[in-house]
Parts: structure tokens; C-alpha cells; sequence
């Protein structure tokens, strides 16, 4: 390893123009070759059109001609101008079953105010031509009938408006609302999870909307913060996620009480409401405290933060366009989410029409979809994290080309883009390498989740406690690893070698930095940190007083918990520019001081006010190590005996 570090002696960007990790690149292509064919199984077997635009009880696609189905009298019907989807009974508790128990019907519009009567129906066919009863059944028999209780909708019927993707008639009572969007996404999908972070987003989709746009607002303000950062921003920044901890805590606690002792909670997924509000605060308050504990033992190094930040905001500002790095990875990764949800939705609704004893068509899923949801599952991990490992190898080539630069008043043009271009060429082997290691560990982490779910309703306590502590091992060693990652991509980008020797030579130069470089850089990352959660803590100081407000909206648990992955998600993202800009600066300081002595022959790349900075921090740290030698001198003379 100490040959590859000396080839940095004379180094000019990139020293090795061969591909790395070739082996792993076309193991990525592989795994991408499966998922285009578990997408093209899904394109063709999963009836995308049923999903969009809807169906009803008899095997009629809504908005289209439609093929009879046999032994179904009343499918083959000709919908093109009926394009919403409509439930006879909208309203009832029995949606809330793993099934769907209602017959849907095809219509042309929806009713826009609350049928209390059968000649209210009758009379809103007669006037929109939207028959809400059954097909078979005609205008004038809804009153004349004596089915027609069974035939025609559950009375009364709430008003409803068509849902903007999905074509249903979506009930805007509110206490029908959560029950039918619970029963929407089921219909989608029958996997457990997926239906209830889904169904979650349905009942309250204004609400996150408008929770993220917060998100990305307080992303903004940080970013700004770090920008153009003083010892007054850091200082109001420090006591803005001080008073966010205390105040999101108070209000967890004050919310299950309030819930807790509420006559009105009978209903299970109240409940459950109230056992996550209960797992909120005790989270919230234990990481309080460590964080209060951390700032309280850091305050005094805030100045020195104040001057790290400076010379990082730099760097960023020689370097065009590096602070819209991250707006590409999240249009990138909102691209392929999209694209992920799409497939996944079509393969829950990938099955053949069978007929039941009713006359209806039910829809039966395919032998093997369950192994195809899970390799889709691991391809979302992967990618993501193949895409996240992108940005970073992006931003470090970026600072390695402006940091190894003897003119620093003339910059190299446009290393954003040479990075990109380095990358492409040469480096997404070891970003796949990388990529995979923390797949690896995330996807035992999501089996150890799903186990201790199911063993919920048991009375296995030495399980959960054992499931407990591998889920908290396993995310400590994938924090460990992604940290290593970012040098591993930093010392890629500097020697243009393979995964594996890479790793050898980051661990040789963290090895032989000294530990005062160390605390510099993790100080940086904490400070970085704690702008994440202050991003967080008010999105979801937000989300809890917005869902509070609108208590109506049952299932408002898990949008809450998506509101906040994706408020520390944002903030990831635009922050990872100073983090690992951060990161990337210390190796390469290392490797500078490691390669060069500062003489006329070989003279050091770091720019004067880091070095002077970096100075200036260890005679601070050898003074207080001085001082307490001295104290502990002292003690110990006053202790020895007389001779």
C-alpha cells in the first residue's frame, strides 16, 4: 500500500486510465438484465390498464371496450365513457378487511352531494347518466324493485370526487376516507407493508405534500447557513435544534397522553397510533439527551468550527456547480423510485380472471411473483445505493483535482464535470463494489425487521431482545462501512486503483494520520449532523401539529414517519456536499503530509489557511494536554512521600 501512496508524489489527475473492478460492473449489468425482465413480466402479465384506470366487479376494464369474460353475463360491456371506479358500499367497516367485500361498478361521473334516498339515485341518473346501481338493473326499476336495496348502493351515499390517478370515487367524508384509502391500495397490492405505507400516503397526501415542500425549504435554509456560515449562524443554529429536540419531545409525550386518555380511541389502528406515538418519544427523548450531551461537552470548540467551515465553503467555491450536485442525485432517484413503484404495482396486479359463484371475476396472482417482489426489493437497495455512491465519488474527484492544484488562484475548469467523466470510464466498478457491501448488510436488517414483526404477537421476549441487538449491530457496522466507503472513493479517485487496494490505502493513511485530524473532521460531521436534524425536527414538528389538526385522518402514523425519512433524506442529500467535501479534504491533507515534506524538491499541495488552521488546533490540543500533565504532576507530587 505505502507504493501506491507514493505515486502521489507527482500527481496529476488521474494517475491510472484503466477500468476498476471491471468484474463487479458486469455483475451489475446482469442484475439490471434480471430486473428488465421482471419489469417486462410485469409490463405484460400485470394489466397495467386495470391499475389505472380501474375495474369493476365483473371484469370490465373502466374507460375502454372490454373482451366478455366466461360465465360472466354481465362483463364485455363497452366503458368508454364510464372511466371512474365506484363502491356500493364506500362506507362500510367491513373494507377493512385483507379483502375486498364490495362490488364496484363502472360510472360516468361521480356524486358530487350525499344520496340519502333510492330516488335520490334514481334522480342523479336521470339528470348526469351515471347509473350507481348494478348494470342489469334499469333507471325506472330503482324504486320499483325489491332488490334493489342489494343492487344499489349502501344509503346513504357519501359525497365523492374521482381520485386524480386512479380514477375512483373517492369519498370525502371524513370518516370514510382512511377506511377507503386503506382498501384502494390493498386492491393494488396484498403485501402488508406496501399497503400500509401507501394507504398512509392516500389518507393524507395533502398534508406530506405540503411537509416535504417544508422539507426542501429547510434544506435550502441550512445549505445557505453552512454557505455563507459565522459564529452567529452556528451559534442560532446550535439553539434552533436545542429547542427543536426539547419542544418535538414535549409534544410526543403531550400526544400520547392526550391520545392515550382519549374515550374516543376503540378502533385497532388508534391504537397502534398510540403505541408508535409512545416509540416516537422515547426515541425523540433518548436522542435528545445524547445530542445535549455531545453540544454540551463540544460548545467550545464552536470557533474553530466557524474557521473549518470557511475553509470548506472554499474549496466549494472554486469549484463550479458543485452545490447542485445533489439536485441531479435526487431527480435521479425520484426518476427510478417512480420507476420502482410502477413495477412493483404491476406485478401485485399480475394474475388470470377466474369466475365466482356470484358472477363476478376475481383476479388470482401468478406462481413465483412473491421471488420476483424480492429480487425487485434488492434492486431497489442496490441501485439506490449505487446511485448515492455516484455523488460521492463525483464530489471527491472534484475537491482531489481542486485540492492537488499548485495554482490555487486558477482553478481547474470544470471538475464537476471531469469527475463525472472520470467516473463513467473508469470507477463505477468500485461504486458497484461499494455499493454492494452496504446492500449486504440492509437487506439482514429488513429480514431481522420483518421477523420481529411477526414475532410481535408473541410472548417471546428473549427473541425480540435477540432480534433487537442484531438490528442494532448490523446498523452499526453498515454506518462504519459507509463512512470507510467515502475514503475508499476519496483514495479511488486520487490513485485510480481497484476497490480492494484502495480500502488498504485508506486504512494505511488513517492509520498514520494523527488523531487530532481525526477529531477536526468528526467535529465537522457533527456539526453537519445536527443541521439534519434541525431539518427533521421542524418538518415534523410541522407534521405533528398538521395531523394533529386534521384528527379525522386515522392512519397519519406512518405518513408522519415517511415525512421525516424524508426530511433527513433531503437534507442528506444537500448536505452531503460539505460532509464529504469535509471528509475528502483530511485524506487528502494526510496524503500530502504523508508524500511531501514541504521542501523546495517536494513541496506541499495544501492551501495555507488549512495548514495554518490545522497548526493553530493541535497547539490548542497540546496546550490542554500540557496543562493536564502538569495538573496530574502536581497531584502526584503532593502525594509522594518525603525521601
Amino acid at each position: 500500500s505505502g507504493d501506491c501512496v507514493s505515486e502521489v508524489r507527482e500527481w496529476r489527475p488521474v494517475i491510472s486510465r484503466k477500468c476498476t473492478d471491471p468484474l463487479w460492473l458486469f455483475l451489475f449489468f446482469l442484475f439490471w438484465a434480471g430486473l428488465m425482465f421482471v419489469t417486462g413480466y410485469a409490463v405484460m402479465a400485470g394489466a397495467a390498464e386495470r391499475l389505472v384506470l380501474g375495474y369493476d366487479s365483473f371484469g370490465n376494464i373502466c374507460g375502454r371496450k372490454n373482451v366478455p369474460v366466461k360465465g360472466v353475463p354481465l362483463s364485455g360491456k363497452d366503458m368508454t365513457n364510464k372511466k371512474y371506479v365506484f363502491f356500493l358500499n364506500s362506507c362500510s367497516p367491513e373494507m377493512q378487511s385483507l379483502t375486498i367485500s364490495s362490488v364496484s361498478l363502472c360510472v360516468s361521473s361521480c356524486p358530487q352531494e350525499q344520496l340519502n334516498s333510492l330516488e335520490d339515485l334514481q334522480s342523479f341518473a336521470r339528470n348526469n347518466g351515471s347509473c350507481l346501481c348494478v348494470y342489469n338493473l334499469s333507471i325506472s326499476s330503482y324504486t320499483l324493485n325489491p332488490k334493489a336495496a342489494e343492487l344499489c348502493p349502501t344509503l346513504p351515499v357519501p359525497p365523492s370526487k374521482s381520485f386524480p390517478l386512479f380514477n375512483r370515487c373517492v369519498p370525502q367524508h371524513p370518516e370514510c376516507y382512511s377506511k377507503y384509502a386503506s382498501v384502494l391500495i390493498n386492491m393494488v397490492n396484498q403485501m402488508d407493508v406496501f399497503h400500509r405505507i401507501l394507504s398512509g400516503i392516500l389518507a393524507g397526501r395533502d398534508t406530506v405534500i405540503g411537509l416535504s415542500v417544508l422539507a426542501l425549504a429547510f434544506s435550502f435554509i441550512v445549505v445557505l447557513t453552512f454557505r455563507f456560515i459565522r459564529t452567529l449562524l452556528v451559534h442560532t443554529l446550535i439553539a434552533l435544534v436545542v429547542f427543536g429536540l426539547l419542544f418535538v419531545s414535549g409534544v410526543l409525550w403531550w400526544l400520547y397522553y392526550d391520545y392515550r386518555n382519549d374515550p374516543s380511541t376503540e378502533l385497532e389502528i388508534e391504537k397502534e397510533n398510540v403505541k408508535f406515538l409512545f416509540g416516537y418519544a422515547i426515541f425523540s427523548t433518548v436522542v435528545t439527551v445524547i445530542l445535549l450531551s455531545l453540544i454540551l461537552v463540544l460548545r467550545k470548540r464552536v470557533q474553530f468550527t466557524v474557521q473549518l467551515f470557511q475553509i470548506v465553503d472554499k474549496i466549494i467555491g472554486r469549484i463550479s456547480f458543485l452545490l447542485f450536485q445533489p439536485l441531479w442525485t435526487f431527480l435521479i432517484l425520484i426518476i427510478f423510485w417512480v420507476f420502482w413503484v410502477a413495477v412493483m404495482l404491476s406485478l401485485g396486479t399480475a394474475g388470470t380472471a377466474q369466475t365466482t359463484s356470484e358472477g363476478q371475476v376475481e383476479y388470482r396472482a401468478f406462481s413465483g411473483i412473491c421471488y420476483m417482489a424480492w429480487y425487485h426489493f434488492v434492486g431497489l437497495i442496490w441501485t439506490s445505493e449505487f446511485i448515492l455512491a455516484c455523488q460521492q465519488m463525483t464530489i471527491a474527484g472534484a475537491v482531489v483535482t481542486c485540492y492537488f492544484n499548485r495554482n490555487k488562484n486558477n482553478p481547474p475548469r470544470y471538475p464537476v464535470l471531469s469527475s463525472i467523466s472520470v467516473l463513467l470510464c473508469y470507477h463505477l466498478g468500485t461504486v458497484v463494489k461499494g455499493s454492494f457491501l452496504i446492500t449486504i448488510l440492509r437487506i439482514p436488517r429488513i429480514v431481522l425487521l420483518y421477523l420481529y414483526n411477526a414475532l410481535k404477537q408473541k410472548e417471546s421476549a428473549c427473541a425480540k431482545c435477540l432480534l433487537k441487538c442484531c438490528f442494532c449491530c448490523l446498523w452499526c457496522q453498515e454506518s462504519c462501512l459507509r463512512y470507510f466507503n467515502q475514503h475508499v472513493y476519496t483514495t479511488t479517485a486520487i490513485n485510480g486503483t481497484n476497490f480492494c487496494t484502495s480500502a488498504k490505502d485508506a486504512v494505511f493513511i488513517l492509520a498514520k494520520s494523527s488523531a487530532d485530524l481525526a477529531s477536526i473532521s468528526c467535529f465537522g460531521d457533527f456539526i453537519i449532523f445536527l443541521g439534519k436534524v434541525f431539518v427533521v425536527c421542524f418538518t415534523v414538528f410541522g407534521g405533528l401539529m398538521a395531523f394533529n389538526y386534521h384528527r379525522e385522518l386515522q392512519a397519519w402514523v406512518v405518513p408522519l414517519l415517511l415525512v421525516g425519512f424524508f426530511a433527513y433524506l433531503m437534507s442528506h442529500s444537500f448536505l452531503s456536499v460539505f460532509e464529504v467535501t469535509l471528509d475528502t479534504m483530511f485524506l487528502c491533507f494526510a496524503i500530502d503530509m504523508e508524500t511531501n515534506d514541504g521542501s523546495a524538491e517536494r513541496p506541499y499541495f495544501v492551501d495555507q489557511e488549512l495548514l495554518m488552521f490545522v497548526n493553530q488546533n493541535n497547539k490548542s490540543t497540546d496546550k490542554q494536554k500540557h496543562r493536564s500533565m502538569r495538573r496530574d504532576s502536581e497531584d502526584g507530587t503532593e502525594l509522594q512521600p518525603m525521601v
